[in-house]
């Protein structure tokens, strides 16, 4: 089995443990809500809900991602992670507006609320350690095979845990000070860093689509590399994106203008092995060897050493 189809394994049956786990959660929530006549649970459990949908959509996105490369896409169907995790981020942000509008008109009706039933904080503690433990999960599965989708999903089961924790907080405070428009107020909270979530996880889901890295040390690693092969010099227009969990780098290096074509090559293939010595996960490396000491025109794109912070 080679690496990337154990990859899209571990995607694929981490994304049915999280559906499972988040429809037993949400179901609970939805019901208890309800019946209890909480907002903010009610509110937590319809965000537990778009966990349900966004797992679903990981296992969909598990499939395409393992497709070979073809003529359309020659170099494979990695980036549709990243969609994916674009998806998610909207689904997220709707779950937020949806509730932040109920919250509102909750405080603003001016009707008298009923204090909710005690059963919701015993729901919202079942919730809170059985998120906790599908958002460990879940995010040592993503740093395992560098998925960005798992570790968003991730990082949307914390914040659902810090949710719970607030929606907690609220229902103790609503009972001892027998005020239920704070379970209103709660839920006007929770709309708010639902919505925090969405926009860190669309932010962070545009480096991939834009070709870009997450981490720029990357860069570093790659000038070492090049510095350790004789015969190589003056690595410059680097490039570097992510296909998925995989960097594609390109770059210029100077040798001697008076070595053979097959001299030239063997150097390409030296600093191509010596990156990959030094970077992880690899898709392709792309080596332009030039004369030593040729004029360069002003490039627009690529880093070079003297860009690094």
């Amino acid at each position: 089995m080679d690496q990337t189809t154990a990859r899209n394994r571990v995607i694929t049956r981490t994304s049915w443990i999280s559906t499972f786990g988040n429809l037993l959660l949400s179901a609970a929530k939805i019901v208890t809500g309800l019946w209890a006549g909480s907002l903010a649970v009610l509110g937590d459990g319809i965000d537990s809900a778009t966990d349900v949908i966004i797992s679903v959509v990981m296992v969909f996105t598990a499939r395409i991602i393992s497709r070979p490369p073809d003529h359309r896409y020659s170099y494979g169907y990695e980036k549709a992670e990243g969609i994916a995790t674009k998806i998610l981020s909207m689904v997220i942000f709707y779950a937020g507006i949806q509730m932040l509008i109920s919250s509102i008109r909750a405080l603003s009706s001016g009707e008298v609320r009923e204090m909710p039933g005690s059963i919701a904080i015993w729901v919202t503690v079942f919730s809170i350690v059985g998120k906790l433990l599908l958002a460990l999960y879940q995010y040592r599965q993503g740093k395992r095979v560098n998925s960005s989708l798992l570790t968003a999903n991730a990082v949307n089961m914390r914040n659902d845990v810090m949710i719970s924790s607030g929606v907690l907080i609220g229902l103790v405070f609503t009972f001892v000070l027998k005020l239920p428009i704070l379970d209103a107020v709660t839920g006007l909270v929770v709309s708010v860093m639902i919505l925090k979530s969405a926009v860190s996880i669309f932010l962070e889901s545009n480096v991939e689509l834009m070709d870009g890295v997450r981490d720029i040390s990357v860069y570093e690693k790659i000038f070492k590399a090049v510095e350790e092969v004789p015969g190589a010099s003056n690595p410059h227009r680097m490039r570097s994106r992510q296909i998925g969990s995989l960097y594609m780098i390109a770059l210029d290096v100077e040798a001697d203008g008076n070595l053979t074509l097959n001299e030239a090559h063997n150097i390409a293939n030296a600093v191509e092995a010596s990156i990959k010595k030094s970077v992880e996960n690899v898709y392709d490396i792309v080596v332009h060897v030039e004369p030593a000491g040729k004029h360069h025109e002003e490039e627009k794109f690529g880093v070079g050493p003297e860009m690094l912070p």
